[in-house]
């Protein structure tokens, strides 16, 4: 077999074996991230996790929040994008059953808020 050949190999091999880990969209929320800071504060965020900017959320019963835009999926399954977010924050047991993270009747707007905070950190 010629080098040639056998470099063309690998490449096609490496290629078909990719992982697709999902696209993570440049987050632009529209939100107000001021007013999200308040709404996790409000709503309690902190106490199970850390959040960066948040006073007294150092917890870590759910996962830290920080760089939060970094991310390729949330909750595990879900691709990172803001819509996504925003629904994950309002309806989290709807995506994952029996998830620790409970639903807090978050609104439309603090949920859209919210995530400004987060992309923006």
């Amino acid at each position: 077999m010629s080098k040639g050949l056998f470099f063309a190999l690998i490449i096609l091999l490496a290629v078909g074996c990719r992982r697709d880990i999902g696209y993570v969209q440049k987050p632009v929320a529209d939100g107000d991230a001021a007013a999200g800071r308040d709404a996790i504060i409000n709503y309690g965020c902190g106490a199970c996790h850390m959040i960066p900017g948040i006073p007294n959320a150092n917890a870590f019963v759910g996962p830290p929040l920080n760089e939060f835009e970094q991310r390729h999926y949330i909750a595990g399954n879900l691709p990172n994008t803001v819509d996504n977010l925003i629904y994950w924050i309002q309806f989290p047991q709807s995506v994952e059953p029996g998830t620790a993270m409970p639903n807090l009747n978050v609104t439309a707007a603090d949920a859209r808020n919210i995530t400004a905070y987060l992309y923006g950190q």
